[in-house]
C-alpha cells in the first residue's frame, strides 16, 4: 500500500424520493478515501447503506449529490464518465452477494468471463481463452468449469467465478458487495483467503462490504462504520477494535461472538441509544487518523 489515493469519495449523497412527503435518505454525506492497494472494510447492520454506497460509486445510481474522484476525475459528473466510461469500466469492477442473480444462467463460464475481456478490448482469439483458463486456475476451479452454466454448479464456485470475472481486467478498484453473505461457513473461509492472495498477487485497492466483523477485522486496513446512511466512525482497522470512539461501534463491537465459553457467559452485550447520532453534521478527527460522527 502506498500514499496514491486511487478513490476520494467526497459528501456522497444518494436520496430516493418514494412520493412528495418521503424521501429515503440511503446515503448521507458519505466521505473517504482509499489509497492503492488498501483494503478499506465499511461495515454496519443491514439497512445502513453499505450497498447504496458501493452502487453509487460504480455508477450504478446517478447522485443526489457529492463527488466520486477515481484516478483524479470527478466519475460521478456524466460527461467525464461518458468520456472515460471504458477505462473506467476496466479498472473499477464490482462482486455482488448474490453470485446466483449476478451471472447470466444462459451463458457458459466461459462466456460470462470472456464477456469484459472483450468488451474492453483486453484480449481475443486464442490469448482470450488462454486468459480465462489462467483466471480460472487462479480461483481454484480446473479447466472443465469453461462448459459448465451456473445452475450446474454449487454457490461456492459460482461465486469463485464471479471473482475470476472480477479481476479479468486488471482492475485498480474492486468493490465486493458482502461476497460471502449467502455462503456456507467453510466456503466463507476459502473465498476469504482467496481474496487475501488475490489482492496481494494483483494489488488492486479493494472495498469490501459487510456486516460481519470478524470478516473485516481479517482483510481490512481500514474500517468505516456505517448506520442509517450515516459514516459514522473512521480508523485503522487495529485502532478502531481496541479504542472504539462511537457509542455505536462500541455496540457493535461487544456483540461479537468470541470462541470462549468463559468469556461468552460474563460478556455483557452494550445497548446503543440511536438518538445519540444528530440529524446532520460531519466527521471530525478525535486522535490523528481517527475520525468520529460529530
Amino acid at each position: 500500500m502506498n500514499d496514491e489515493i486511487i478513490l476520494d469519495v467526497r459528501n456522497l449523497k444518494q436520496y430516493f424520493p418514494l412520493s412528495k412527503r418521503l424521501t429515503i435518505r440511503a446515503a448521507d454525506d458519505i466521505s473517504f478515501q482509499i489509497r492503492r492497494g488498501e483494503i478499506f472494510g465499511l461495515v454496519g447492520e443491514s439497512g445502513s447503506g453499505k450497498s447504496t454506497v458501493a452502487r453509487s460509486i460504480m455508477g450504478l445510481y446517478r447522485l443526489t449529490g457529492g463527488e466520486v474522484w477515481f484516478q483524479g476525475e470527478n466519475i460521478a459528473d456524466p460527461k467525464i464518465y461518458q468520456k472515460n466510461r471504458r477505462n473506467i469500466q476496466k479498472n473499477m469492477q464490482i462482486i455482488f452477494q448474490d453470485c446466483a442473480a449476478a451471472l447470466n444462467p444462459r451463458m457458459t463460464v466461459r462466456n460470462s468471463i470472456a464477456e469484459p475481456l472483450q468488451a474492453c478490448g483486453c484480449c481475443s482469439g486464442q490469448a482470450l481463452d488462454v486468459r480465462i483458463n489462467e483466471l480460472l486456475r487462479q480461483v481454484g476451479l480446473d479447466e472443465s468449469f469453461r462448459r459448465k452454466y451456473p445452475g450446474e454448479i454449487s454457490g461456492g464456485q459460482r461465486q469463485r467465478v464471479a471473482i475470476a470475472r472480477a479481476i479479468s481486467t486488471n482492475p485498480q478498484l474492486l468493490v465486493a458487495d458482502e461476497p460471502v453473505a449467502s455462503l456456507d461457513v467453510s466456503i466463507q473461509a476459502q473465498i476469504l483467503l482467496l481474496f487475501q492472495q488475490l489482492q496481494q498477487e494483483y494489488g488492486f485497492a479493494f472495498l469490501l462490504i459487510a456486516h460481519d466483523l470478524s470478516v473485516i477485522h481479517l482483510l481490512s486496513n481500514t474500517i468505516g462504520v456505517m448506520r442509517e446512511g450515516h459514516l459514522l466512525e473512521l480508523a485503522e482497522t487495529e485502532e478502531l477494535f481496541q479504542n472504539p470512539l462511537h457509542e455505536y461501534t462500541k455496540s457493535l463491537l461487544s456483540a461479537v461472538p468470541m470462541a470462549d465459553p468463559v468469556y461468552e457467559r460474563s460478556r455483557q452485550i452494550l445497548e446503543f441509544d440511536p438518538g445519540c447520532i444528530p440529524e446532520s453534521g460531519s466527521l471530525r478527527e478525535a486522535r490523528p487518523g481517527h475520525w468520529v460522527f460529530g
